[in-house]
This record gives structure tokens, C-alpha cells and sequence, in this order.
């Protein structure tokens, strides 16, 4: 599998298109981020690339909010 690498003009910028891509995973399996990737930390679920995927685009959401909202540092507990 290729590692892509995005870069963006601003944190809105990679906001809105992990958004998209999150977006997308909820529509095409039928779950809401949060809940996929509770169950996914859990091992509830597969490790197919699809989920690997979801899984990083959330973290990487994440990251951004907390970093957005002042809260730098509290991505680590994630």
C-alpha cells in the first residue's frame, strides 16, 4: 500500500477534508466515527485497510479540534 501524504494551507483546510473522508466511511458502513472507533480501539472489529484508514482520519480529526480549541496536549490521551 502507498503512503499519501496531504498537505493543506491551514488546520481548516485538513478539517474539512477529514471531515469528507470521515463522512464517507459513516455513510458507507453505517456508523458514526465515535462509535466506529470505540469499537475499533477495542478489537471489536477488523484491521482491513478500510478501518485503518477511518481509524487515522478520526485520530487526525481529532487532533485538529483539540489543537483548534487551545488543548495541544491532550491528543496524547487519545
Amino acid at each position: 500500500m502507498r503512503k499519501q501524504r496531504n498537505q493543506y494551507i491551514s488546520s481548516v483546510d485538513a478539517l474539512v477534508a477529514i471531515l469528507k473522508s470521515l463522512n464517507m466511511c459513516e455513510d458507507r458502513y453505517h456508523l458514526e466515527s465515535e462509535e466506529f472507533f470505540d469499537k475499533f480501539s477495542k478489537g471489536q472489529l477488523e484491521d482491513s485497510a478500510d478501518f485503518i484508514e477511518w481509524s487515522n482520519d478520526y485520530q487526525h480529526y481529532m487532533v485538529i479540534r483539540l489543537a483548534e480549541a487551545g488543548e495541544d496536549k491532550a491528543w496524547q490521551d487519545l
